[in-house]
């Protein structure tokens, strides 16, 4: 059996994001004073490893230490550093073509599944993905200034034939969707 503050790193790892003390305390069913001695516990042992254990009021948070920092910096721009690929490239022309897409629409344009491609492109911050108005339960992804930047242009209709390809690629998405709807009635 974990002792509290190892049952605590495990949670706080495989959330790999915030969580709050009361979320923390339910899911180790423990007393919030039981969490406040394991949370002490765990921020000792974890000096000097690289991880840092983050705190606030109300949320706790693991994560690499302030003197890792060089090392994490490495990683990420080695990671950063490599080419987009012939199918990150098709991924961010097809969002920025169509003025945004979700992923259902980048795959069934390329013929593949894209989730590998736009999850490298968002984690370079050339794509970000909002919650799409029409279908709350997907995500639409836009282009980021910084692809504008990556791509040498200022404004997304510079884009080589935008307003044609643009044109082209929401008729035939009209048209999909259209067929859809004729082989599917609701």
């Amino acid at each position: 059996m974990l002792t509290p503050p190892a049952a605590l790193l495990s949670l706080l790892f495989a959330s790999g994001e915030p969580l709050t003390k009361k979320q923390a305390s339910t899911i180790l069913e423990c007393t919030v004073g039981d969490l406040t001695k394991a949370i002490s516990v765990l921020h000792e042992s974890l000096s000097g490893t690289g991880l840092a254990l983050l705190e606030t009021e109300e949320d706790i948070e693991l994560r690499t230490a302030p003197e890792a920092a060089d090392i994490v910096k490495k990683l990420r721009e080695s990671e950063l550093s490599r080419d987009l690929g012939k199918a990150g490239l098709e991924t961010l022309a097809v969002i920025a073509y169509q003025n945004g897409a979700t992923r259902g629409e980048v795959d069934w344009v390329r013929g593949v599944n894209s989730s590998t491609s736009v999850r490298s492109l968002q984690m370079r911050g050339l794509i970000e993905g909002k919650e799409d108005e029409t279908d709350r339960r997907r995500i639409r992804y836009r282009i980021t200034t910084e692809a504008l930047a990556h791509l040498g242009i200022s404004n997304i209709e510079h884009l080589p034939r935008f307003a044609e390809l643009s044109k082209d690629a929401a008729e035939i998405v009209a048209a999909s969707e259209a067929a859809a709807v004729t082989e599917n009635p609701t």
